[in-house]
């Protein structure tokens, strides 16, 4: 590296530090008990959680669209949701942003001994056992390949969206051997998954009902599993593609959606369907 490239570097980092300990400063104005902001000084971690669910996934739907300058924005926010978190438990005297990234930064480098040790590895999948060999060590665990795979699939049951966690329980458990021989085997338990529902819609009650359609969704995430499709992702696009039906009726709409008939608004429904439809076909 040339001194200039050197001194490009020691600026950034400079002016990226500078521009963290800024918005630190300003989440600090905004929990001072003296001239501070009402509704951030009402907030408390349990309070903020649903906000961090929210930015998180608005992060992935701005990197989904490939517009980079969204992305930045979308960062932001999720970067002041870590920093008011640490702000509060600071407060109370729980942790503060830099144990907050002294942890993080100690945890990368214990966790990628190949990089910061002498540990050698040969490829991707190393890396991913040695990480969670060390992870299973850190937290006084057995080696995960030992550990109970209902004490793996729990974790996942706990911390991801329901759609996600079902496929990563799925994965696991199959890879444990909890399997179907084919697939003709996951779709028998589709239509018995299916038929069951159905059973409990018309004579059982709503808490086995909730049961029921709980279980038709996993075996559909199960389905998704085998087909190699992400339910997740089929389930995203199906909801932009109501969206957009929905925008194209009402652009050709004189009146609000509420006044049309049930066949109206099948009409009106098949001629936006059809018009999208025309736009995707490659010319």
């Amino acid at each position: 590296m040339t001194d200039l490239e050197e001194s490009n570097q020691s600026e950034s980092r400079t002016a990226m530090l500078a521009a963290l300990q800024q918005l630190i400063d300003v989440v600090a104005q905004l929990r001072s008990p003296e001239g501070g902001c009402p509704w951030d000084l009402a907030q408390t971690l349990q309070t903020l959680t649903p906000y961090v669910i929210e930015e998180a996934y608005e992060v992935v739907d701005a990197i989904r669209s490939g517009d980079t300058r969204a992305i930045a924005e979308e960062l932001g926010d999720l970067l002041l949701q870590v920093v008011l978190q640490a702000q509060i438990a600071s407060e109370s005297g729980t942790f503060s942003l830099t144990e907050v990234t002294q942890g993080i930064t100690q945890k990368l480098i214990r966790r990628h001994p190949h990089v910061f040790g002498d540990v050698e590895v040969q490829n991707v999948e190393q890396v991913r056992q040695n990480w969670e060999q060390i992870k299973a060590a850190e937290k006084g665990e057995s080696s995960p390949d030992t550990q109970p795979v209902s004490r793996k699939l729990s974790r996942y049951a706990r911390t991801l969206p329901p759609l996600m966690a079902g496929m990563k329980i799925s994965q696991k458990a199959a890879a444990a051997g909890f399997e179907w021989e084919n697939i003709d085997g996951v779709w028998e338990k589709f239509h018995e998954e299916l038929a069951e529902f159905q059973q409990a819609i018309a004579h059982e009650s709503p808490e086995q009902q909730q049961a029921e359609l709980g279980d038709l969704l996993f075996i559909l995430i199960n389905l998704g599993r085998w087909y190699n499709l992400d339910p997740a992702e089929g389930l995203q696009g199906t909801n932009q593609r109501f969206i957009q039906r929905l925008e194209k009726m009402e652009a050709v709409a004189d009146r609000p959606l509420s006044d049309y008939t049930l066949d109206q608004l099948e009409t009106l429904w098949q001629q936006a369907k059809a018009q999208l439809a025309k736009h995707l076909k490659p010319e």
